[in-house]
């Protein structure tokens, strides 16, 4: 075996004895007074190390340490927080992908926040008045404003951590047990109710759609209700096979535009053509003073479900890269800026618009039944098919984000007993059984969708009062600051209208005689 060369050895020079030591600056050269003195003595010459000590030897500037130093830095600011990531994670269809940006974030933020709700603002107006209306509308706003804002920082607030769904920040915040608790329920409906309520929508505005493209030409038999969710769920289904978060951003962006140009197609139609004779803009009365504060909290548990997707923001900022120089935070709050202009943009002229062509005759199902109900033969049938066509594509695309969580949970459970990802198939099944047992839901509770004011009640901690509860926890901003009184009072408020607007949603079911048929949808 040959023998390894013995490696050089390079000895040191002995200090020299000096009585005034070299002057160096802190980047490691020699002063310019001494340069400038050696040179002009003419004894100017190379500096060498020669000693342990020197100030040279312990500055990383210009040697080896300085481009370990260097290379690391910029490794950190590339690549980002030193994040514990979880294996898991990169099964998962919400953090599987990675490389979103302030435009799917724009897309997902307003395919989540516009739906049929916001077509039900002129019935809780209808109850509250013109005054009322508009302020109860603009502070809400504004409130989920500022807790999407909390949102959007609390996702990184820990180093080291990224809460990539809403249920793991309530655990940080309120403990693993209790976060479960508080955050289980509403999410879990806010994500299963939702695409549940979506199937019943979009069923029965596809029939609609059908009956007025059909006309009178149309045969015998139709389609009954269930057969329509039917078709609805499978076309929910088919396009649910797109594998994560990131896949759908196409979907999104389909579901924003649909969401606006409806939106306005059904305002300015309805405030274009002639307004009902017996229209008033006196609130709906009641023959008691206790009915009448039930009924408008009623109606402002709808105006709050008309601002959903808080449960969405986590997991849309979970598919963005984070990094030092570019926090995930923001190109999330970017397109989320953009999303919520537009979101403003819809809510508003659909409550003032509908309210001002209906007043108190608005019907309960919304805007879309009182274009439909009143001015059926005053608007072209092209017109109105449209319309309901682009309601459809929207329920179709809102399913997709809605439903993510739910696909991510059951992979979760598969990935974390078998720890490997999910084979195609078995995605495949979870999606299918969870399309089909959303139809069962809705065919079972046919009248899920007309419960507006009290699943708003029930939800509305999610939106208006957990932000701001994980701030102050979190965060711990000084005590009595404003920050802190800030976030505890509008948390607290949040818990209180949640009580009152619940216990409003349940006596107007009771007080309005809404019969709970169980597997009787209308034909």
């Amino acid at each position: 075996m040959e023998e390894r060369p013995e490696t050089e050895l390079i000895s040191i020079p002995a200090t020299p004895r000096a009585s005034t030591p070299e002057i160096l600056t802190p980047s490691g050269q020699r002063s310019p007074r001494a340069m400038a003195r050696e040179a002009a003595l003419g004894t100017a010459k190379s500096w060498t190390p020669t000693s342990f000590i020197s100030p040279r030897f312990l500055s990383p500037i210009g040697t080896p340490m300085k481009r370990v130093l260097v290379n690391m830095k910029g490794y950190l600011e590339e690549v980002g927080h030193l994040t514990k990531l979880n294996p898991q994670d990169a099964w998962l269809p919400i953090t599987e992908s990675r490389n979103g940006n302030a435009h799917y974030a724009a897309f997902h933020n307003l395919n989540a926040g516009v739906g049929f709700q916001a077509l039900l603002l002129p019935v809780a107006f209808s109850f509250l008045g013109w005054s009322w209306g508009i302020i109860a509308l603009t502070i809400a706003y504004f409130w989920q404003l500022y807790t999407l804002r909390i949102l959007v920082q609390l996702h990184e607030a820990v180093p080291g951590k990224r809460y990539n769904r809403y249920v793991e920040l309530a655990q940080a915040a309120f403990g693993e047990r209790l976060g479960v608790w508080l955050a289980l329920f509403p999410t879990v409906y806010l994500s299963a109710g939702t695409a549940t309520a979506l199937i019943l929508v979009g069923g029965e505005t596809m029939k609609l759609f059908f009956q007025i493209v059909c006309g009178p030409h149309c045969s015998s038999n139709p389609l009954t209700s269930v057969e329509w969710y039917l078709v609805f769920t499978s076309l929910c289904i088919v396009l649910s096979q797109l594998p994560n978060l990131n896949s759908i951003a196409g979907l999104s962006l389909v579901g924003a535009v649909t969401a606006i140009t409806y939106s306005t197609m059904v305002w300015v139609l309805s405030v274009s053509q002639q307004r009902p004779p017996t229209l008033s803009y006196e609130p709906i009365s009641m023959p008691t003073s206790t009915a009448s504060v039930f009924t408008v909290l009623n109606a402002l548990g709808i105006v709050a479900f008309a601002f959903r997707g808080h449960n969405l923001v986590l997991e849309i900022q979970a598919t963005m890269p984070s990094t030092f120089k570019k926090p995930a935070h923001v190109p999330m709050w970017r397109g989320a800026k953009v999303a919520y202009v537009f979101i403003a943009m819809c809510v508003f002229p659909v409550a003032i618009g509908g309210y001002w062509a209906y007043g108190n005759l608005m019907p309960s199902g919304g805007i879309l039944n009182a274009l439909f109900g009143f001015h059926n033969r005053d608007i072209p049938r092209g017109l109105l098919a449209v319309t309901f066509l682009l309601v459809v594509f929207n329920c179709l695309s809102s399913f997709q984000i809605y439903s993510m969580p739910v696909f991510d949970s059951f992979e979760a459970g598969y990935t974390g007993r078998t720890n490997r990802p999910c084979p195609i198939w078995v995605r495949s099944g979870f999606r299918v059984f969870y399309g089909f047992i959303s139809l069962f839901i809705g065919v079972a509770l046919p009248f899920l969708s007309s419960l507006a004011g009290l699943l708003g009640g029930l939800t509305l901690p999610v939106t208006f009062a957990y932000p701001c509860f994980t701030w102050a926890l979190i965060k711990k901003p000084v005590k009595y600051s404003f920050d802190w009184y800030l976030s505890w009072v509008l948390g607290w408020l949040g818990i209180a209208f949640s009580l009152a607007f619940s216990i409003g949603g349940i006596w107007s079911m009771v007080n309005s005689g809404l019969k709970l048929k169980f597997f009787k949808p209308p034909s």
